[in-house]
């Protein structure tokens, strides 16, 4: 019996031993994951096993001079929970990081770039850091499969939640669940995880791929379109309140003259416009819906006249009053969105402008379309043509040389040219090769400064930034510059919103361009608008500040002086549209020549005045209701009931709540 025993534990401890030494020699090893962003590897993350509970990782990516770095470790707890973590490097701006997260299972205190707190913690919420790698998505993934509710608190405020698992069996016999996870930003999170490893994050046009996984990508973000779009019919069903006859009472109507007609009755059949009369009792029907518009303003829906549409942006145009967008670059697909937007098969804005993109090659290309010669761009300008795109948008690593043969070619075929200035060239110089108009306010401060810059880096952020607030626009060279846009009826998109946001945001401060709507976003959004924009300290801050400031004097000098000026976002839809509205009107611009500009101007354009941007019998109903007048106080334009678009009416709190957004209160 003893010689049993002790066999049996000799057996066991040698079992027990090899296992030990097979966990040991797991430490260490590395898992490799590529990063790809639009379709091309453009960094990595690794992560490494450093101990029991313990990891390390770093993660990269580029993106035309600009993308994050960071270094990263963790320690989790018993229950997989972030016990431990710490962070270092730098963010998608360059800006420094160095965050950390401590905890002993009563108290937990940490620093990022919100500040310094402290708390009271058990271990049982995860902590969501501000910068880092896809390392918390991975552990995030894991507690909701062992969560018995599909829940899971976030510290030190927040809650995710499992919403959807799609089991799939991959060509190569992998069997993997794709996650669809609610409560981080305003759309759905998605993971793919096998065995209770994250193999990809999929998000848009950035992709994280283990390295095993690689050659599967397509093949899952193929599958993942296909779960999103499901969901995204899913919503545009609940949320679709379709119109018929509609009568909207006591309204104050907005004019293509930018006045107030007041007290109006606006009635609605299905997509038109069929009366605008003075209101009385006798308008009612029974067969009608009524709305009672007293005290608020009834607007044709705006146009957000520099827009990069993806199926999940359309929900915020709509939310934000937006029923018309130019999209100045996109994938060759984007006819096949616009017909999902039109019918209504997936809520968003009807695209009146289609822009072609081209960029020449090197390290700072825009990687939607890249050309690797003259010819090749020629082509790709006929390619658009093809497809019934309006414009072509050249970018910044277009060769000099090359513009004059781009925008014959463009012109000949009627077709409009902007775009950014290439590198080492002027804006003055691209406009007298061929363009039509420019993008972004900076592109028209480097014009003061020098053909030298290399402006497909940084450097066109940062020179302005710098250098901006010495633009004297008394000056001759300005002025002659101002005489050559009005001459040549050159269209200035300033964009202007994004550089409050580059130019004045302070880090752990939120961004004064997010800051009336930052407390209504879900966690990770909020977060994103503490970082700072361009790094900047001592007589910087001052000097940006002042830079900014010119940007605006400029965009009221332009439009004075009649340089037709569109209101465009490049970025997060709605709340962006609304600041760069409001930023308009702080330059100078009175706040009805303002809303002209988001309407009936962007509307002729574009050249669809006929039909929309403006409140008239037998136009398009597609209006917007706002509670107040923006007439008297501009941010009013944040405060929209309900947009109608296409015979459907959406109420704002609902498209908002889709997403995970308060609505305005």
């Amino acid at each position: 019996m003893h010689i049993k025993n002790r066999i049996f534990s000799l057996v066991l401890f040698i079992s027990l031993l090899m296992a030990c030494k097979q966990k040991q020699t797991n430490y260490g090893d590395k898992i490799v994951y590529d990063v790809v962003f639009r379709e091309n590897v453009a960094g990595k993350y690794e992560k490494t096993k450093t101990g029991e509970s313990t990891y390390e990782y770093y993660y990269t990516y580029t993106d035309r001079g600009r993308g994050p770095e960071f270094e990263e470790k963790i320690r989790l707890n018993d229950q997989n929970f972030v016990s431990e973590q710490s962070i270092t490097g730098v963010n998608y701006r360059k800006a420094s990081i160095n965050e950390s997260f401590s905890s002993d299972g009563v108290k937990a205190s940490w620093v990022n770039s919100g500040g310094k707190e402290e708390g009271n913690f058990k271990g049982g919420e995860l902590y969501f850091r501000y910068n880092g790698s896809p390392a918390i998505y991975e552990i995030l993934g894991q507690l909701l499969l062992r969560s018995n509710n599909g829940k899971v608190g976030l510290y030190p405020s927040g809650e995710a939640e499992l919403i959807q698992k799609t089991p799939f069996k991959l060509s190569n016999g992998s069997l993997v669940n794709l996650l669809m996870v609610k409560g981080l930003g305003m759309n759905p999170t998605y993971l793919w995880m096998k065995d209770g490893q994250m193999v990809a994050k999929i998000a848009g046009n950035l992709h994280v791929v283990q390295e095993d996984f690689k050659s599967l990508r397509s093949e899952m973000k193929q599958l993942q379109d296909g779960v999103e779009d499901d969901f995204l019919i899913g919503v545009s069903e609940r949320l679709t309140h379709k119109v018929g006859k509609a009568l909207i009472q006591n309204v104050n109507v907005f004019t293509e003259e930018g006045t107030l007609l007041l007290n109006q009755d606006v009635q609605v059949d299905g997509k038109t416009i069929m009366s605008i009369k003075p209101s009385t009792d006798s308008q009612r029907h029974e067969d009608m819906l009524v709305i009672d518009g007293l005290g608020k303003t009834l607007m044709p829906g705006m146009f957000d006249m520099h827009t990069h549409n993806t199926k999940f942006r359309g929900i915020l145009h709509l939310a934000g009053g937006v029923t018309a967008v130019r999209d100045l670059a996109n994938n060759k697909q984007l006819k096949d969105l616009s017909a999902q937007f039109n019918s209504n098969e997936i809520l968003g804005p009807q695209i009146v402008t289609f822009c072609g993109i081209i960029d020449g090659p090197g390290p700072f290309a825009n990687q939607r379309n890249v050309v690797e010669n003259l010819e090749q761009g020629l082509s790709e300008i006929q390619v658009y043509k093809d497809l019934g795109y309006q414009q072509i948008k050249l970018y910044s690593s277009i060769k000099p040389e090359w513009v004059s043969s781009l925008t014959e070619k463009a012109h000949h075929l009627g077709m409009r040219v902007s775009g950014h200035i290439p590198a080492y060239m002027t804006a003055s110089q691209a406009i007298e090769k061929g363009y039509n108009e420019i993008q972004h306010i900076n592109m028209l401060f480097l014009n003061f400064l020098s053909d030298t810059i290399d402006t497909r880096t940084p450097l066109r952020h940062t020179m302005p930034a710098i250098h901006g607030a010495d633009l004297d626009l008394e000056s001759d060279e300005y002025l002659d510059f101002v005489n050559l846009l009005k001459s040549k009826q050159i269209l200035i998109d300033p964009t202007v919103a994004i550089f409050e946001n580059m130019y004045v945001a302070k880090k752990g401060e939120p961004s004064p361009t997010y800051s009336m709507i930052i407390d209504r976003l879900p966690l990770m959004d909020q977060r994103g608008f503490y970082n700072g924009g361009l790094p900047k300290s001592g007589e910087k801050v001052k000097r940006y500040q002042d830079s900014f400031d010119k940007m605006l004097h400029v965009i009221f000098d332009l439009y004075e002086k009649g340089i037709p000026i569109v209101p465009g976002t490049d970025g997060l839809p709605g709340f962006l549209y609304h600041r760069e509205l409001e930023l308009y009107h702080a330059s100078g611009i009175p706040a009805s020549e303002v809303l002209q500009l988001a309407t009936i101007v962007s509307a002729k354009i574009t050249g669809v005045s006929s039909t929309l941007g403006s409140i008239e019998v037998g136009k398009q109903a597609d209006l917007i209701l706002v509670d107040g007048n923006p007439l008297e106080n501009i941010s009013d334009i944040r405060r929209i009931e309900w947009t109608m678009k296409g015979g459907n009416l959406f109420y704002a709190e609902e498209l908002y709540d889709s997403m995970g957004i308060q609505h305005f209160k």
